[in-house]
């Protein structure tokens, strides 16, 4: 395994420094390290977009290993549209570049009011302008960037959504086929990256072998057992190859929690035409570059993204996932998959966050901008978003922005951040992690689908969702797909060979599950650093007051037991 660094840039002055990862930091890899870093660093009460703010980038301690789906990394800082600390985590090829420079993270500091590329190569780091490639969407941008600095980089990179500094913004990633459509998406940190002059951080990894574990036979015993798994579970060996995360759109109709105009209900009477199995069907259809079974990181198992292609073949974006088709689709009353796929396309060639956009979409509607299923008004409002027309500026401003402004009163959000697909009064341990994490509504801070509870009753929803909060950050901290989850089934002690042989540091399975406790820890307690208090874990007074008809159940999980997660509860 390299040596690692953690590479610091001022991006004021345009100057850099590497400072030596401690050894006995190997283990804060990710959303750990990020968090610890914001925690440390960042003052609670500075301004997101301002000078003592700072975007942090990170490797999970096995990204570069090349593990089965564990090239995952995680962009940390204090979000402008929560207003407290944020993780956001996703796959690409962008974290395999960044380790093999011997890189486990880096902090971007300062703020500046020009646009860089900031290039990074064996030999240190390099400021290009990035006038050229201001405006442009960001598949143009992409491209761009490939022909300039060839075919081989990795890169994280803002759309024009980060360089208004709009709270929707996100940070791309290409995927394995050079697609910038891998997103960093929640949490507006692409308007802290532009916030800070950084239009695109570029790695070239030329003349750098791959990284080797410190005790090979080790890692590779662990790695047979954690593949063979993959390879043994319904869920990573045909579900997501076959639908991907799509897959779910039947079961949460069936649930009463898949989102309907503007989460007025959980149930879709159109939910059979941009389900999984009929994005599937279309796809195998349609032929040409299109396919349902894609891996967005090399060598993942999993393979459970797509490319969605229209009628003559033609690749139109990808990858199409449950949450682009729940905030896209039936949350704004469109069941038409080609319609869904283009509100998607425009999401990514603006580069703004799906799900926060598909619900300020929603509450437009609410609002009476336009009707539940005008897809086409729909496309034209966020064609204002990539203009930064005023009404562009603010939709891309969020769902909570959306709803002040038009005086809407059923918003779904929590600490400033939009719910994901899945109405927390039909799945209600989701509520509880919507409430409760530190991060804001966000089921990748703790997914309660597949717990064993009765969704629709309070009683063992808190417990479900702490637990989930836990394994999530596991994933999060490892750098590890979450969607192996179910494969590993809490069987942590292959995780912590595979680190024990990769990063050469004993590991145990109690290392693992309270690293993870302590990372959230230690984000609540930003949290409140912050100014958030016991009375911003709640959900919006709607889903306490409101049945949801498909579900027939409302939000009832108490108070007093809300309360019992925090800093003190892990």
């Amino acid at each position: 395994m390299t040596k690692l660094n953690i590479l610091r840039i001022k991006m004021g002055k345009l100057e850099y420094q590497y400072e030596s990862l401690a050894d006995e930091h190997l283990l804060l890899g990710g959303r750990a390290l990020t968090s610890q870093i914001v925690h440390d660093e960042v003052p609670g009460t500075c301004h997101p977009l301002g000078p003592n703010n700072k975007l942090v980038i990170s490797n999970g301690v096995l990204t570069g290993s090349l593990a089965s789906s564990a090239e995952r990394s995680s962009m940390g800082g204090k979000s402008p549209l929560t207003g407290g600390i944020k993780e956001s985590n996703a796959g690409g090829t962008a974290g395999l570049q960044m380790g093999r420079l011997g890189l486990r993270a880096i902090i971007f500091e300062g703020i500046r009011d020009d646009f860089q590329v900031v290039y990074i190569n064996k030999d240190g780091v390099r400021f290009d302008s990035a006038k050229e490639l201001l405006g442009k969407p960001l598949s143009e941008a992409a491209s761009y960037l490939y022909e300039k600095y060839g075919k081989h980089i990795g890169f994280y990179m803002i759309g024009v959504s980060g360089e208004m500094k709009m709270l929707t913004a996100a940070i791309a990633n290409g995927d394995k086929d050079k697609n910038p459509t891998r997103f960093y998406g929640r949490g507006g940190l692409g308007a802290v990256a532009g916030s800070k002059g950084i239009k695109a951080v570029i790695f070239d990894d030329s003349g750098i072998s791959r990284n080797k574990p410190k005790d090979p036979e080790k890692f590779k015993q662990a790695l047979r057992t954690y593949t063979e798994w993959l390879r043994e579970s319904p869920a990573t060996s045909k579900v997501f190859p076959e639908l991907g995360t799509a897959g779910m759109v039947r079961t949460t109709n069936k649930l009463g929690a898949l989102p309907t105009r503007n989460f007025s209900t959980g149930s879709f009477e159109g939910h059979e035409n941009i389900s999984g199995e009929k994005m599937r069907e279309t796809i195998l259809e349609r032929g040409g570059e299109g396919t349902p079974t894609h891996a967005c990181m090399p060598g993942c198992a999993i393979r459970c993204s797509n490319i969605y292609v229209d009628t003559e073949g033609k690749m139109v974006t990808s990858p199409i996932e449950y949450e682009n088709i729940g905030l896209l689709g039936s949350n704004l009353g469109i069941a038409d998959m080609d319609a869904v796929v283009e509100l998607n396309r425009l999401c990514n060639e603006y580069a703004v966050d799906t799900i926060e956009t598909g619900a300020a979409l929603g509450v437009a509607m609410e609002a009476g901008l336009l009707s539940f299923g005008d897809h086409e008004g729909a496309a034209r409002l966020l064609e204002e978003v990539g203009k930064g027309t005023p009404l562009g500026r603010i939709i891309g401003g969020g769902a909570e922005l959306v709803g002040k402004v038009y005086g809407v009163r059923k918003v779904p959000v929590v600490k400033g951040q939009a719910m994901p697909a899945y109405d927390p009064r039909a799945i209600k341990g989701l509520g509880v992690t919507y409430a409760t994490s530190p991060q804001g509504a966000d089921h990748t801070a703790g997914q309660t689908i597949r717990a064993q509870v009765n969704h629709a009753e309070a009683e063992g929803q808190v417990k479900a969702s702490k637990g989930a909060q836990v394994v999530n950050t596991i994933y999060d901290v490892l750098g590890l797909c979450y969607f192996g989850a179910s494969a590993v089934a809490g069987r942590y002690e292959v995780l912590a060979d595979l680190v024990t042989g990769y990063t050469g540091v004993p590991t145990t399975a109690e290392d693992i599950v309270e690293l993870a406790k302590n990372t959230i820890r230690k984000e609540h307690a930003f949290n409140r650093s912050a100014g958030f208090s016991k009375a911003h874990d709640r959900l919006p007074e709607h889903f306490y007051l409101d049945e949801n008809p498909a579900s027939k159940t409302k939000f009832d999980v108490p108070d007093e037991e809300l309360d019992t997660i925090g800093v003190e509860g892990y």
